[in-house]
């Protein structure tokens, strides 16, 4: 599983026009699910995501977690995570989840996150979707699950 994680003061989602997620300061992660993904996965990925502590403190250092500053978080499927570019000039996605599992593990997560107490606002899953990132830092990092050592 890989997720692109961006610190924002705000987040929103559209789809045909209408907003169907949205968040103030937080994250908006984007969420790619592999063939070889687990619910265990899911599980590593939320909690390094609301533990990552990259929200200032008093002093200016980053040291304050999603959790200890009440952030939230736009999840959004992201199955070109996955995409394969070492071959001609079109992607290929074969390592990408089958969307049905890719939407039970992209669910499972948003449920692992919620589980911390932390609002979650999503996208349509398999939908054309408008993406609103105001990136702050900017701060951005990736993370996969299968890298976790």
């Amino acid at each position: 599983m890989r997720a692109v994680v961006q610190r924002v003061t705000k987040g929103r989602v559209r789809v045909e026009g209408e907003t169907v997620g949205e968040i103030g300061p937080g994250f908006v992660v984007l969420l790619g699910i592999g063939r070889e993904d687990t619910r265990a996965d899911a599980q590593y990925l939320a909690e390094k995501v609301v533990n990552l502590r990259v929200f200032e403190d008093e002093e200016g250092k980053m040291n304050l977690s999603l959790l200890d500053v009440g952030g939230e978080i736009l999840a959004i499927s992201q199955f070109t995570l996955y995409g394969d570019c070492r071959k001609g000039r079109r992607p290929s996605f074969t390592a990408a989840a089958p969307p049905e599992e890719a939407r039970a593990l992209y669910e499972g997560f948003v449920q692992e996150v919620a589980g911390y107490g932390l609002r979650v606002a999503t996208g349509q899953f398999q939908a054309h979707m408008l993406v609103e990132i105001h990136n702050d830092g900017p701060v951005t990092l990736l993370l996969d699950s299968k890298k976790e050592f």
